[in-house]
Parts: structure tokens; C-alpha cells; sequence
């Protein structure tokens, strides 16, 4: 367990434990030993890994509330009395983001102010992670890395938002926690994938979809690059991360940190079918005929310079995109056989993952 050693006994505060990335931490969280305390609106899919999993039975509380209720987040907060808070609450979805605007700014850029508002009168918080994301820099879609401090941007209201997400966690660090015992980091992860994301426009879950529909799989920009890895790769990094700030020398962890996969692991959309197809046989797929000028703009390549996290927080990827997409096939069809067998199946992944 070497570094992740310091959650076994500790009170952690998790917000959005009820999505995909979130569900995985909590998992997680409660094999280290921790007490976990989620705070999140009801899941946002129908399945959900927050229910196949049955994630809620391994938490030790749990509030359904908004991150924009001040009061309630404060309150749910200072009952907690963590110790380490990760901030995994937010608006997730680049298209959907061009049709709720106004939720995607409100609960991603006031979100994060209402959290480290309630950090602020939360005196047993050591340590925050607050989660953006890879699409936070002003995209310009060159073929080199992007790192930590590259121009943030963003075209679409969630690139935008996460971005101002960004601006909030430096002000923040700057203004009201230098002086304190409370350290505060951002992470930008690349696109996951793993067991259990059912969102819509992802394009691992719309591919199970498909499958499990025996319908053809229409995708958009066969040709777009992503940094794909597999959930627990992020995940990793943002409890290395956590645990180096609660370090004798926190302080100079509380900065920004890229969570990547390889070079080798920039890979088309169809790249990425191509490999899924090898572990899903059922998988066909092409291109959707509407008209780019119709759809909304979505960036064509994008790359993570992850070297700061190498070299400060001896993280690296563990997990190269072929396993991540067999893994992933793998617990979508194991659960779809057997769906009492999700949580087991997470835990098992977590277990080899974290032996390497």
C-alpha cells in the first residue's frame, strides 16, 4: 500500500460519489480503510455503477444534496470532520454542456467556490483535490503535450467552465489557504474509460449500447485523438496526490498536476474501436452522416504532458490502453451476465492495479 497508507483510519469527504469516476474512488477509498463521506446529487444514469455496485453500502455517510447548497454542503462538511476532501462534483459532458449552460458554468465554477468556502470554516481539512480536467487549456490542438502551465481556455461551456474551476482553486490557494495548514491541488485527467460508465456521448458506453441494442454504432470524429486511460490510472494519481499533501513537504504539492496516459496511448476514435472490437466482437460501427456544420465544436486532438507527475509524484501510467479496453470489456460483459458481480469485479481490477 506504501504511500496510500495514510487514508487507512482517516475521514474523507468525496463529492460526486455517484457518478463513474466517483463510484471507483469511494470503492477505492473503503479498501484503503478509510471513512468515506459522499455528497452528491442521485446518479445521473439509469443503470449506474453508484447501484450495480452497491457503493452506498460501503460508505460510513452519505448526503444526496447540490454542491451549489452552500448551507448543506458546509453543514454535510463540518459533521464529516474529514481529513482530506476530493472534489469530484461537476457538470461531466462536453455536448451536453452546450445545451444547460447555465447548470454547467453554475455547478462547476459556484461549486467549487461553495467547497472551498466550506474548507475554509472546516478546520480538520489537511488536504483538497479539486478534479478538472485534460480540456481545461486553451486547445490549439498542436501535436506536443500540454503542461501544467499552458494558457487555460476552453471552447465549449464545460472546457470553459473547468477552466475557470482552475482559476477558482488558484485564487483560493493564493488568497486564503497560504498562510494555513490547508493545501489545496487541482488534477487534469485525460478521457477514461472503464466498467460502468453508462453517460450519453461517451464513446465506450454509446459502443455497450450498441451492442447490447445489436445496432450499428454511429460515431462522429473517427479520426479524433484522445489521451484514452483507464479509470484507475487518474484515480491513482489523485490519491498520490492527496497523501503528498498531508507529507512533511505538502506545501509544494499544492499546485496543478497532469494524470496522462503514454504517447503511445493518444489514439484515434478509431483506433479505439478497433481495440474494443478485438474483446467485443459484436462491436460494428460508422460514421454518422449529419453534417459537422450542424454538430457542436469538439476539439480534434488533444495530449497531457505528464512528466511533472512522473518526476514529483512517482506517478505513471500502469495500465497501457490495450489492457484498459480489455479490462473494460470485460467487466461490461461479466456484469451484463451477472450484475450482482460489479462490485466484486471493481474490486478485483482495483487489487491487480494496485499489485503492479
Amino acid at each position: 500500500m506504501g504511500m496510500l497508507e495514510c487514508y487507512r483510519g482517516s475521514d474523507v469527504f468525496l463529492t460526486g460519489h455517484t457518478g463513474f469516476k466517483g463510484g471507483w474512488l469511494a470503492l477505492w477509498l473503503a479498501r484503503l480503510g478509510a471513512r468515506v463521506t459522499g455528497y452528491s446529487l442521485p446518479a445521473a444514469t439509469d443503470p449506474c455503477l453508484f447501484d450495480v455496485a452497491q457503493i452506498g453500502q460501503t460508505l460510513h455517510n452519505q448526503h444526496f444534496a447540490d454542491i451549489r447548497d452552500a448551507s448543506a454542503l458546509t453543514a454535510a462538511m463540518q459533521a464529516a470532520r474529514p481529513k482530506f476532501v476530493f472534489h469530484l462534483a461537476a457538470r461531466p459532458l462536453v455536448r451536453q454542456s452546450y445545451q444547460t449552460p447555465l447548470d454547467t458554468w453554475s455547478t462547476n465554477v459556484m461549486g467549487c467556490v461553495h467547497l472551498l468556502e466550506a474548507v475554509r470554516v472546516c478546520p480538520s481539512v489537511r488536504a483538497v483535490v479539486v478534479v478538472t480536467t485534460d480540456k481545461c487549456y486553451d486547445n490549439h490542438e498542436w501535436v506536443w503535450g500540454y503542461r501544467e502551465t499552458d494558457p487555460l481556455g476552453g471552447h465549449d461551456p464545460y472546457s470553459a467552465s473547468k477552466a475557470g474551476a482552475e482559476l477558482v482553486v488558484s485564487s483560493y490557494r493564493k488568497s486564503f489557504l497560504a498562510a494555513s495548514d490547508q493545501r489545496i491541488a487541482s488534477a487534469r485527467a485525460g478521457n477514461v474509460i472503464g466498467g460502468g460508465d453508462w453517460s450519453e456521448d461517451r464513446l465506450i458506453p454509446d459502443a455497450v449500447r450498441a451492442i447490447t441494442a445489436r445496432h450499428t454504432l454511429r460515431i462522429r470524429n473517427p479520426g479524433a485523438t484522445r489521451p484514452w486511460q483507464h479509470v484507475l490510472e487518474s484515480l491513482n494519481g489523485y490519491l498520490l496526490l492527496g497523501a503528498r499533501l498531508v507529507g512533511e513537504d505538502g506545501a509544494r504539492f499544492a499546485d496543478a498536476f497532469n494524470f496522462g496516459p503514454s504517447a503511445a496511448d493518444n489514439r484515434t476514435v478509431s483506433d479505439v474501436l478497433q481495440g474494443l472490437k478485438m474483446n467485443l466482437p459484436g462491436l460494428s460501427w460508422e460514421l454518422d452522416g449529419t453534417s459537422s456544420t450542424s454538430q457542436p465544436h469538439e476539439a480534434a486532438f488533444l495530449y497531457l504532458d505528464s512528466s511533472k507527475s512522473t518526476r514529483s509524484l512517482g506517478w505513471k501510467p500502469r495500465w497501457d490502453l490495450d489492457r484498459a479496453l480489455a479490462e473494460t470489456a470485460r467487466w461490461y460483459g461479466s456484469v451484463q451476465d451477472k450484475p450482482a458481480t460489479a462490485r466484486a469485479l471493481c474490486e478485483s481490477q482495483i487489487e491487480e492495479f494496485s499489485a503492479i
